[in-house]
């Protein structure tokens, strides 16, 4: 099969897997033939009114895969204007197949300067809990609500929540965590759309695309506000015994 041949071929069979609901198809190279050549198990009565019940297609979706190609497709961003002042785009980091996920508002200067989330002395608060609770920062995953530092560290507007949100959206989704802790105001109700303040938020678990989340006050919040310390890792505790469960 010629390259033009396989490009066509390729393109229908994505198409009948996005038309199945699917949206992440990461694969290797070397499983693109396996692709080609099969059809996914499904079945349609001659009148299609009627759906039989038959196994969903079972593809073995590799995570690593779907974070890489969802952070090809951001880029570069210049989507909002965030993108204007910043160094870097910070994507997220840490497991692929973490239990436990963090989201924040959005970078900083240190993050803005490394790449990564969560660096600065906030950050060095954030892995002490991290560790407080059993784990270690790579076993968790950490995102933010936007990419892009917001110039002053202010917070993000909503037009620019709204075009980063989906991104963290689809982190969540890939990643698909037992539970995910948001860090601040902003974070909890961007991803919950609520204008509940945080102090009345954290210690209740919500639903977030069916996975359990806690709101918890930001890192950077307690190193202004150290008394209440404890109120966070009273937080850290429920999203243990959680996980266990």
């Amino acid at each position: 099969m010629d390259k033009q041949a396989m490009t066509a071929e390729l393109l229908k069979a994505i198409k009948t897997y996005e038309e199945l609901g699917f949206r992440y198809l990461p694969l290797k190279q070397d499983r693109i033939t396996d692709l080609l050549h099969s059809r996914p198990v499904y079945a349609v009565s001659e009148s299609r009114e009627k759906i039989m019940t038959a196994p969903q297609p079972c593809l073995s979706l590799d995570k690593d895969s779907a974070l890489q190609q969802l952070k090809e497709e951001i880029g570069d961003c210049t989507r909002c204007r965030l993108h204007k002042e910043r160094k870097n785009v910070v994507f997220g980091e840490g497991s692929s197949e973490a239990r436990l996920m963090f989201i924040g508002e959005g970078p900083g200067r240190d993050e803005d300067i490394q790449a990564r989330p969560f660096v600065g002395e906030a950050g060095r608060l954030l892995t002490r809990l991290i560790e407080k609770m059993g784990m270690k920062r790579e076993d968790v995953y950490i995102a933010n609500i936007v990419k892009c530092r917001p110039p002053f560290n202010r917070d993000p507007e909503q037009d620019e929540i709204a075009t980063c949100k989906p991104f963290v959206e689809r982190q969540a989704e890939i990643i698909h965590p037992g539970v995910i802790m948001s860090l601040g105001r902003v974070s909890a109700q961007s991803i919950l759309g609520m204008k509940m303040p945080i102090g009345r938020m954290r210690g209740n678990f919500f639903s977030f695309h069916n996975i359990p989340l806690m709101p918890t006050f930001h890192p950077a919040y307690l190193l202004r506000n150290p008394k209440d310390k404890w109120l966070v890792w009273d937080d850290a505790q429920k999203v243990l015994e959680k996980l266990k469960n």
